[in-house]
């Protein structure tokens, strides 16, 4: 998926994600926040929230979305996601943070794949060298999913996170994109 391409597979749709999206988008990352161990953040992002988050990117930081068909911007829509800079230091520009989530019911269907595929290859035609998965755990789902698209364990950090009331490591999964040239392209 390049460029603001929609792909089409079955019944599912792949999309860049637009504003009207982001009422959708809070509302599966929702679940994620306050229930489970997932996001490390405390209270889900309401609509404004997420719109400001997809606009701070840029352009640069692509967010994608899958939805059930053709129904339109905000409608139908199964899952979400999206790119950020790894690290602020300048010489990390080549680099991306990956996330994904699924809504609820729709979990191991094949639309993570679908849409994390569309991800990886959007930021290979971007330029971008590495992508970087970052995982709570345990999450036997996720890391499936991350390998499934090319990652691979890069790394655990023990206990790094707190939530409901225990420890929580992280474990970071890393996907080259493309070669690390000397001069490296600008993404």
């Amino acid at each position: 998926m390049q460029g603001g391409v929609v792909m089409t597979q079955g019944p599912i749709t792949i999309r860049p994600a637009t504003a009207a999206d982001a009422a959708a988008i809070a509302a599966i990352y929702a679940p994620y926040v306050l229930s489970g161990t997932v996001s490390f953040e405390n209270e889900a992002p309401d609509t404004r929230q997420i719109r400001t988050r997809m606009a701070a990117s840029d352009g640069l930081y692509p967010w994608i979305v899958a939805t059930s068909g053709d129904d339109g911007d905000g409608a139908g829509v199964l899952a979400y996601a999206y790119a950020t800079r790894f690290r602020d230091r300048p010489a990390y520009r080549y680099v991306v943070e990956t996330s994904i989530y699924v809504a609820g019911g729709t979990q191991r269907q094949g639309v993570g794949r679908l849409l994390y595929e569309a991800l990886v290859d959007t930021l290979r035609a971007q330029g971008f060298t590495q992508a970087i998965g970052v995982i709570s755990l345990p999450n036997d789902a996720s890391i499936t999913l991350h390998e499934a698209v090319g990652f691979r364990r890069a790394g655990v950090y023990r206990e790094i996170g707190y939530k409901q009331g225990r420890w929580i490591d992280v474990g970071f999964w890393q996907c080259e994109l493309n070669p690390s040239a000397v001069p490296p392209t600008e993404p």
